[in-house]
């Protein structure tokens, strides 16, 4: 599992990404438990502002819970959901609820197949995480957001899998969990994009396993494995598996072994579109025809 940044070489495969999303899809619910409790704080906040979207985009939707609540929240409202992984659109439409109106399309948040100044609510739940380029992703989010619109989103921060990040360190100079950006570096990007009233905050979330194996489960369960393009191929070695559990067993507590999440948490208003034309090979969607096949 790794962390976005700027202005470098592409650090993710996205092609490994969108496999493992689509390999986690059917049992992505339960397994991402964290990523739903967060989901439904990020909603909690819409609570601070006065909004009536007629269109709300969901990037990084997987399974469609963020959309499902999204349209509880605003039944008039159309939500289109749109993620790098088939897999978890056609699990996200296999769950959608009799009567909401939601839309999916397949698509990466750093080339949104969108018309500019479409959207009146962005919500983007642990996504921009897996973008190789935040500011490309943000500027994606500013130009598809009509002047006055809402970005809500969450991501994480350099905290997030510390102990395991260390416990790798001391069997290997490997890529294997990558540095996460900054909330300062996050507040940066949003200005240089072109976002006003940005506002930032972090809460610390911790999970515990009874073992690594049961913790490195849990992260493949949720499609957040390996997928950096400098990462090793090909398994660990049972020497360099017991090397690792050695050294995260160091963390323990009580036979508990625990994963730490820095959780950033972020809204800012668009100030209108920026870049008018779309990335090389995108193609707009007119959002008036969604609604037919």
């Amino acid at each position: 599992m790794a962390g976005v940044r700027t202005g470098a070489a592409p650090p993710f495969d996205k092609r490994a990404v969108r496999r493992a999303f689509s390999r986690a899809a059917a049992g992505y619910e339960a397994a991402a438990v964290l990523q739903d409790r967060v989901g439904a704080q990020l909603i909690e906040r819409l609570d601070l502002v006065k909004l009536a979207p007629q269109w709300i985009l969901d990037v990084g939707s997987g399974t469609g819970l963020g959309a499902r609540r999204l349209n509880a929240r605003y039944p008039r409202a159309r939500v289109l959901a749109v993620d790098l992984a088939a897999g978890m659109l056609r699990e996200a439409r296999r769950r959608k609820r009799w009567r909401q109106r939601q839309h999916y399309c397949q698509g990466d948040a750093e080339s949104l197949p969108l018309q500019s100044g479409s959207m009146d609510l962005i919500y983007a739940n642990m996504t921009v995480q897996w973008c190789n380029d935040l500011d490309q992703a943000l500027r994606e989010f500013a130009r598809v957001l009509r002047p006055g619109g809402l970005l809500m989103f969450s991501t994480l921060g350099p905290d997030t899998l510390r102990e395991l990040r260390r416990a790798f360190a001391a069997v290997d100079q490997g890529a294997h969990v990558s540095p996460f950006l900054d909330m300062h570096d996050i507040g940066d990007a949003l200005v240089r994009q072109g976002f006003e009233m940005p506002v930032l905050d972090v809460e610390h979330y911790q999970l515990t396993y009874p073992s690594l194996e049961a913790l490195l489960r849990d992260l493949r369960a949720v499609g957040a494995t390996n997928a950096l393009q400098a990462r090793a191929r090909g398994l660990l070695t049972p020497r360099r598996l017991e090397c690792l559990r050695a050294a995260y067993a160091e963390f323990g507590v009580e036979e508990r072994l625990p994963a730490t999440y820095e959780v950033v948490y972020g809204h800012a208003w668009g100030a209108g579109p920026r870049q008018e034309r779309l990335a090389d090979g995108a193609v707009a969607v007119p959002l008036g025809r969604l609604g037919r096949r």
